[in-house]
């Protein structure tokens, strides 16, 4: 007879529970959209919109303490496609590199055997995009290449490393957190260790220091004149104001340059990194939450924060343009006395307990509109911001001032009535709001916006260890149409969880039993029993509960009355093969046998009766031959009948014996009683064999003990094939035909549990030790496989069973349940093969030529002159599978993102805007935020030469966000620069701090200012005479010919001799800022220029020093042409930019530009532009060809004039051949 074994596939997989405390950094939420946690030694991967686990990684034998997914800031393209890269480091020091999609491992590290501190991809760099910076305990930071796993090099501090943080504005800064206080490192570089060890800086702890804002620098013996002397010591801080480790993390403010943020407990400080001073302090009163995180917006200059009792707030900075002054004060000029953030919006508190506490933060970093919130008991719960309108006159109660909405949608302004979706993004929800001066014209178009927490996603994971757990019945061929792969498992508070199998999901929580229950058995498909015991009391007696549970309606049954309260434990619980009794076992007590199917006790053994310490049912009993003579019995009723009636019709006949049969079958089904048999051992390993049939029990034979064998544990029956297992880890093989018997010792000590795999003629056996499982092959009796906890895998193993014939399910202490193959190897999974209840948008999942294609579908609506999400509609020759994925991916996005890309009023360049955030794209979203900002502005300027008012309006309504930096518009970027100055000075404390604003003041042409504040040193002051002076000098600088040479000879001269921040001061006194800019480039202060020329410069010279900025950010060594691309949008040189995306090969950038740019008429058209819109045309065709699309190749070939003929030839030719055939 052919062996048969029904599969359903089951996909391994892994049930993740709660963290463990190495767990609490291990967070991060990826450019691509999707959330990577940490779970134990696991790192789970999490889809955001659907709250869907997509996949688990499996490598690590220690508990993850840190992931962080790379970074998306480079063009991506068919050598550089979308793709899933993760990093996770582990205690031991091990980092493992990921490809996700695959759950393959790219490259492991190994540098140290201590836990990863913090870790971080490089971000700049158009060279390389595999470079990680790793902190190594205790002090070293070491850069890799996390392609090949080499090491670039290794830097040792003299303090201990926390963490550290990278400058968002300046690849070359970076600062440390240490156990003493702050490292600044100015000189850092990807080819080579950093020289210098750094600056130093102590932290005063904000609680100490009655003034906030005190911020020590070390001196050391190097660079001691440019060190900040707040404290002048070489020594640190007395005892008890410093405090060590008090600070929880420190980073960089994305949303403007040289800010910091320190977070405590109690309070966040911000820090103005010019003057190494606070400038804002956001405290908790006395009865708040501490702190434990936060995170830094970019977009707006805002902060989520999480705090202690789980809850998520939004913070966002006042603007200034309000008038915010107390009523007691005198009423000062300058009312920003420091930077202020208000409370916006919070989400619920979670109940916090021992075991149930936040761990961490994540933040979307594309749209930084929702927060993640990891809890240690294994919960993710996903918020997001929503925003609503609220009307004029509705003033909110707090003292903080109006959020108003952006006039911009996707980086254009939009009229009131077109289709645009606020809660997109936090730069959509929320306009900037910081321009002085523009209140009168607020009211007529901007409307008040409430921010507010909605939970849109939550995924629970398992409770805590102990589990028992139990797979329903195997798939047979008679219930292959109702079959659903169901686990049952049991929990420590005496709670069932049911897991659909095929999903991985919950499908039920039932809560039966009051203390922990300890086995389950499944009496039919949509049925099992239960049993949990109390604690025992001092007599050893417990209570014990048995639950008879029916799943569809979730209704649960005393099985055994009012038995159970102060007797011995039950031992466990067997049904049997035809589910019609069940035999409990006592710890000391003799066994019961139940009818199942009708909750009564059939028989309780006698007090002198053998306990049991391990029972088994025959799978053999007579149910067949019964059904047999019962069947012939009424065969023989009915040919009576008929013949006694032979006048019946034929067809009712028929129906007569339908009738019977139905009636037979019932009673087949409820009243026979077929016989069964059991076998169990007694202490003395006796091994009794029993017959149940109706209600009468026999006992029918003895086996007597074998002598190699110990105390019998557990007993497995399949076929003829019976094996036992006792407390010294041997293994007996009873063949019951043959009449012989094997031992095997296993030296694997007390064998627990032992279960045959299900399916005709599978014969294969899984065994469970104190220390790992084994799976054997009884036929043959040798071993498949084996697991052994601490050898080759890091958890122990609290239960087993069969999943499928051939997978096995495993719990284990870590919290997790797993699904695994016969080899009962840990794997992870490819994330196409798995079925998700959800579709998931997630174009990195799809292989680099599709998700590419996918991209210019999206880019270029319409298609056939209609706007359509319907891949099929194009000419796309692909095979049928990768279009059907496609079309997945097309039907997963949201109705409110159909609704904009199917808008034909939807502008290119905001479907540029809107594809980059689809697609997590960073360095597309910046290339094309500032690309829409100046296409738009710029167009606006030319046709309207005479009023000029509007335009400076809607300029100044929506200028460029302040985090592009240099980026933005000169008049907005001056007006940032003057009120940071306004708040240093506000805030300064000591002379040094003085002198650094009276010298930023005189940069910025604030003359009478600058002298003010050079007059207040004082006569002690070692630099007293030199301050008059310059005070002097500073008052009479006249515009005479002579007084202006000898200033510009006595500047060359200070700068020649080292003094360059000197010089460049006097020549800005004698408005020749141009030549300081150009000073400044020369000795390579290339930030510094850029600022200085758009503070000072008008537009044109500007321009000059911006342009010659650009030629050194092309030249090979510093090789940053994404960003000089960048500054050449800003000024506005849109064919330069067409150029250079061309010659960098970006051509599907290059065409979409080329195409907005001709839209808003900003060419001026000539032949050798021509030249250039055709080559970028032809360019992009070619490699639309490449990636298959070829309607999109025709389209762009017959755009490219003369460079697009032959391609179209091409193209259009198959078409030809294929007519002819």
């Amino acid at each position: 007879m052919q062996r048969f074994t029904v599969n359903i596939k089951l996909p391994a997989r892994t049930l993740t529970g709660a963290l463990s405390p190495h767990n609490r950094g291990a967070a991060d939420w990826g450019w691509q959209g999707l959330i990577a946690y940490g779970c134990h030694s696991l790192v789970l991967i999490i889809d955001a919109n659907t709250a869907q686990t997509l996949q688990v990684l499996e490598r690590h034998k220690a508990g993850v303490v840190k992931v962080k997914w790379a970074k998306e800031n480079y063009h991506h393209n068919l050598g550089s496609p979308y793709s899933l890269r993760l990093a996770s480091a582990d205690v031991t020091g091990k980092i493992i590199v990921w490809d996700v999609a695959t759950g393959a491992a790219r490259c492991e590290i190994q540098e140290h055997a201590k836990p990863i501190q913090d870790m971080q991809w490089l971000w700049n760099q158009d060279a390389s995009r595999d470079l990680l910076l790793a902190v190594h305990p205790p002090n070293y930071i070491v850069l890799w290449n996390a392609d090949t796993g080499t090491k670039l090099w290794k830097k040792s501090y003299a303090e201990n490393i926390l963490s550290f943080s990278f400058d968002p504005f300046d690849p070359s800064h970076l600062a440390l957190l240490t156990s003493e206080g702050i490292v600044f490192i100015s000189d850092f570089s990807p080819s080579k260790a950093p020289a210098s060890s750094g600056k130093k800086v102590y932290i005063t702890s904000p609680h100490s220091s009655p003034s906030h804002n005190k911020l020590a620098a070390a001196t050391g013996a190097k660079k001691a004149l440019d060190k900040v002397k707040i404290l002048i010591s070489n020594e640190k801080p007395s005892a008890e104001s410093v405090t060590l480790n008090d600070c929880l993390q420190l980073s960089y403010l994305p949303s403007k340059r040289n800010y910091m943020l320190l977070l405590y407990p109690r309070e966040i400080l911000i820090l103005d990194l010019e003057v190494n001073q606070t400038v804002g302090v956001i405290a908790i009163e006395r009865t708040g939450v501490p702190f434990i995180q936060v995170i830094p917006c970019f977009q707006r200059d805002g902060l989520f924060c999480l705090h202690e009792n789980g809850c998520v707030t939004l913070r966002v900075r006042r603007s200034n343009c309000s008038i915010t002054g107390t009523p007691n004060e005198e009423p000062d000029p300058e009312p920003v006395q420091e930077l202020i953030y208000d409370l916006r919006s919070q989400c619920d508190a979670i109940r916090v307990t021992k075991t149930v506490r936040p761990f961490s933060m994540v933040c979307c970093p594309v749209n930084e509109n929702s927060a993640a919130l990891v809890v240690s008991d294994g919960r993710i719960m996903i918020w997001e911001l929503k925003s609503s309108f609220s009307g004029r006159n509705v003033r909110n109660s707090s003292n903080a001032s109006p959020l108003y909405s952006p006039i911009s949608f996707c980086g254009i302004p939009v009229g009131a009535f077109q289709n645009k979706l606020p809660d997109l993004s936090l730069d959509n929800m929320i306009g900037q709001g910081t321009i002085a001066g523009e209140e009168q014209f607020k009211s007529s178009f901007l409307q008040e916006v409430h921010l507010k927490f909605l939970l849109t996603g939550l995924l629970s994971g398992l409770p805590l260890p102990p589990f028992a757990i139990r797979m329903c019945p195997p798939l047979t061929t008679k219930n292959i149409k109702q079959y659903e792969p169901i686990l049952a498992v049991g929990t420590s508070n005496g709670s069932v969880l049911v897991f659909h199998l095929t999903s991985g999901l919950l499908h039920k929580e039932l809560s039966i039993h009051s203390c922990e229950v300890k086995g389950i058995e499944w009496i039919s498909l949509t049925g099992f029993i239960s049993f949990a015991t109390s604690t025992p009391n001092n007599l050893g007696l417990v209570r014990n509960e048995l639950q008879l549970v029916d799943l569809p309606t979730g209704r649960s049954i005393a099985f055994r009355g009012e038995r159970g309260n102060d007797e011995p434990a039950i031992e466990m619980i067997k049904v049997s093969h035809l589910k019609q009794y069940l035999a409990v076992v006592f710890k000391d007590k003799p066994l019961e046998i139940w009818d199942v199917r009708t909750c009564t006790l059939l028989r309780e053994m006698s007090k002198n009766f053998p306990t049991a310490t391990a029972l088994e049912w025959s799978p053999s009993h007579n149910l067949k031959s019964l059904r047999k003579k019962q069947l012939a019995a009424r065969e023989a009723m009915a040919r009576q009948t008929v013949a006694s009636d032979t006048e019946v019709s034929s067809v009712e006949s028929s129906v007569i014996s339908l009738l019977q049969e139905a009636e037979s079958k019932s009673e087949l089904s409820q009243n026979i009683s077929a016989r069964e048999h059991f076998v169990f051992t007694g202490a003395d390993g006796q091994v009794y064999h029993l017959t149940v049939e109706g209600n009468t029990v026999k006992d029918s034979a003895r086996i007597p003990p074998d002598g190699s064998m110990g105390s019998i544990t557990c007993i497995a029956w399949k076929g003829d094939i019976l094996v036992l297992g006792d407390v010294d880890g041997n293994l007996n093989f009873w063949d019951l035909k043959a009449r012989v018997s094997r031992g095997i010792p296993t030296h694997r000590s007390w064998v627990k549990k032992i279960r045959f795999a299900p399916g005709k003629g599978n014969q294969k056996l899984l065994a469970m030790y104190n220390d790992g499982a084994e799976i054997w092959d009884s036929k043959e009796v040798q071993m498949v496989s084996s697991l052994r906890s601490g050898r080759n895998v890091n958890f122990r193993i609290l239960d087993v069973d069969w999943c499928t014939s051939d997978k096995v399910v495993l719990a284990s202490d870590d919290g997790c349940i797993r699904v695994l193959d016969l080899s009962m190897k840990p794997s992870c999974f490819r994330m196409d093969e798995q079925d998700l209840i959800e579709p998931v948008w997630c174009p990195y999942l799809l292989v680099p030529r599709a998700s590419l294609a996918l991209k210019a579908f999206l880019l270029h609506q319409p298609w056939n002159e209609k706007y359509s999400l319907d891949i099929t509609s194009i000419d796309y020759p692909e095979n049928e599978n990768i279009k059907n994925l496609l079309q997945e991916q097309l039907n997963s996005l949201s109705n409110d993102i159909k609704k904009l890309l199917l808008d034909p009023d939807f502008t290119l360049l905001q479907r540029c805007l809107l594809v980059a955030r689809l697609y997590g794209d960073e360095s597309e979203l910046h290339f094309w935020t500032i690309a829409a900002h100046y296409l738009h502005s710029l167009a606006q300027e030319k046709p309207a030469k005479a009023p000029d008012t509007a335009i400076l309006q809607e300029q100044l309504i929506s200028p460029l966000d302040i985090c592009y930096d240099l980026l933005c518009e000169n008049s907005y970027f001056q007006k940032f620069q003057l009120e940071r100055v306004n708040l240093q000075e506000v805030k300064r404390s000591t002379y040094d701090h003085t002198r650094k604003c009276a010298d930023q003041l005189l940069l910025l042409g604030q003359t009478d200012r600058a002298v003010q504040l050079l007059l207040e040193t004082s006569s002690e002051n070692a630099h007293y005479y030199c301050d008059s002076l310059k005070a002097c000098l500073v008052t009479t600088v006249t515009s005479s010919g002579p007084s202006q040479s000898t200033i510009k000879l006595v500047a060359t001269n200070m700068i020649a001799s080292g003094k360059l921040a000197e010089g460049v001061q006097l020549l800005c006194l004698i408005d020749k800022a141009a030549d300081a800019c150009r000073y400044l480039q020369t000795y390579g202060e290339w930030n510094r220029a850029a600022w200085l020329a758009k503070v000072r410069l008008n537009s044109e010279e500007c321009a000059d020093v911006l342009k010659r900025w650009v030629d050194h950010l092309c030249s090979p060594q510093v090789n940053q042409k994404s960003k000089a691309i960048l500054v050449l949008l800003s000024l506005g040189c849109f064919t330069k930019v067409a150029e250079m995306l061309h010659s960098m090969r970006y051509f599907d950038r290059a065409a979409l530009f080329v195409e907005a740019c001709l839209k808003y008429g900003v060419f001026e058209m000539n032949d050798d532009t021509n030249k250039l819109i055709h080559a970028v045309y032809a360019d992009y065709a070619r490699s639309l060809k490449v990636l298959g699309f070829k309607q999109g190749a025709v389209l762009f070939a017959s755009k490219a004039g003369e460079s697009g003929k032959e391609l179209l030839m091409e193209l259009k030719q198959p078409k030809e051949e294929e007519t002819q055939d």
